[in-house]
């Protein structure tokens, strides 16, 4: 029987809402693993807020976190961790140059966050637990090495505008993108390099598996690049509509339908 590489985003895709994984993904995930087929978490999430998820699966491959600028396996002490970082000058650039049009800010070490100011109404994206460290303050203060990540909570209006300077100004260095719907006013920031689809490649070589080898699920624009190298990349219903025309399968449900767990289970036969 051939074994695959299952690739699985977590928010949109293998959880129902922001902190619930159903029972059905995992029971499904522990007969293909009985079965010799490997499972990887591939997020933007920070390692913090994703390891719950891991631990549930009970998964012992390497985990993907900031949309592929970082790769660590916890179980495996010469794994050799993957890591793509922005450079600081860079983001220090770009918040003094657009500090007029920012409502408030945070970049993240690993697990450890930098935040401009805190308030309430930003606690929600900080995923501040699991041994989270927070520094606030001004960022050319407290931020002093090159960040995994960096999120900018623009002034309602203003969204454009930053977005405009990343590509005309920053373009060969950073990238953004746009949350969109009622998350219109956050802009996350990344590298050129940063991307689902090399991280994977990077796990499937560590774990000796090929892009031929590999199915890849997701609901995201983040998730292009993954499903792009996948040899079956599925989408969920409720996709991002790029993500749905690169897609070689569209599932009919949604991750509130258990999407994921009615595919693995008709697609293994299971």
């Amino acid at each position: 029987m051939k074994k695959y590489l299952i690739a699985l985003d977590l928010d949109g895709t293998s959880l129902s809402d922001w902190q619930t994984m159903n029972k059905e993904i995992k029971e499904i995930v522990t007969v293909l693993k009985n079965d010799g087929h490997k499972i990887v978490i591939a997020t933007g999430r920070p390692f913090r807020s994703s390891e719950q998820f891991y631990d549930y699966l009970e998964l012992d491959t390497p985990m993907i976190n900031y949309n592929g600028g970082l790769v660590t396996n916890k179980h495996d002490d010469n794994f050799e961790k993957y890591s793509i970082n922005l450079n600081l000058d860079h983001v220090l650039q770009l918040f003094e140059d657009n500090k007029e049009f920012i409502h408030n800010a945070f970049g993240e070490i690993q697990d450890d966050i930098f935040l401009l100011r805190d308030e309430e109404e930003i606690r929600p994206l900080l995923h501040y637990f699991n041994g989270a460290k927070l520094f606030i303050g001004d960022f050319k203060d407290i931020l002093k090495t090159d960040p995994n990540g960096f999120m900018i909570v623009a002034k309602k209006g203003y969204e454009d505008v930053i977005e405009k300077y990343v590509k005309e100004v920053m373009g060969q260095h950073i990238l953004s993108r746009n949350w969109g719907a009622e998350y219109s006013n956050i802009i996350e920031i990344f590298t050129p390099q940063t991307n689902k689809g090399t991280a994977l490649d990077y796990v499937a070589k560590n774990l000796g598996f090929t892009s031929e080898d590999i199915i890849a699920i997701g609901d995201g624009h983040n998730d292009i690049e993954m499903i792009e190298y996948a040899k079956l990349g599925v989408a969920m219903k409720d996709s991002h509509p790029e993500l749905i025309e690169k897609a070689d399968m569209v599932l009919d449900y949604t991750s509130k339908e258990n999407g994921v767990e009615k595919f693995l289970r008709t697609f293994f036969n299971k």
